[in-house]
């Protein structure tokens, strides 16, 4: 039998490192946890640009929110338009609710006309409908990218044009 001071006896497999012997005593603690432990949270280094000030959302889901309601935007102006040629009824009783209720938050929008009325709710359901296979299957993400860019460069160009004119003092000519 072996002595009372060992109590456990792991065979090395067992241990998943060795620490090399310090100050003539061998460890069996983790060294790369001692240096987590001084570590500084970093940020991850990616090739994209950090933007403070979002909190928990990327400046991606705030877009993605923005065209969420306006999907439930145009699904309306979609389901009006429809209703306006074969049911001048329903066509009116939207209306009426527009007139009374913003369109600003696409599910607040759709929750309060759910609960309206039957009729209302048959209204709110189609322009849930709507609103799912316009985004999927409609609107051109593609052209929506490709305009974006368009308009940033337009945008800083004029920006930048009018800035060194005014900053020049360069007279420019209208007839050219």
């Amino acid at each position: 039998m072996e002595s009372s001071s060992s109590s456990l006896l792991l065979h090395h497999s067992y241990l998943s490192y060795f620490n090399p012997p310090r100050f003539g005593k061998p460890s069996l603690s983790y060294p790369s946890m001692q240096k987590f432990r001084n570590r500084k949270p970093t940020r991850i280094c990616t090739n994209k640009m950090y933007v403070p000030g979002f909190g928990e959302a990327s400046p991606e889901a705030k877009a993605a929110k923005h065209l969420h309601d306006f999907f439930t935007y145009v699904a309306v102006r979609i389901v009006s338009a429809q209703l306006e040629s074969y049911n001048p009824e329903a066509y009116m009783e939207l209306r009426e609710f527009l007139d009374t209720n913003s369109v600003s938050d696409g599910d607040k929008f759709c929750a309060v006309l759910m609960r309206r009325s039957s009729r209302h709710m048959n209204l709110a359901l189609r322009i849930l409908e709507v609103r799912s296979a316009y985004c999927k299957n409609d609107f051109e993400w593609d052209n929506l990218q490709r305009l974006s860019f368009k308009n940033v460069d337009r945008s800083n160009t004029k920006l930048m044009r009018e800035y060194v004119l005014e900053t020049s003092h360069v007279e420019t000519d209208p007839d050219k």
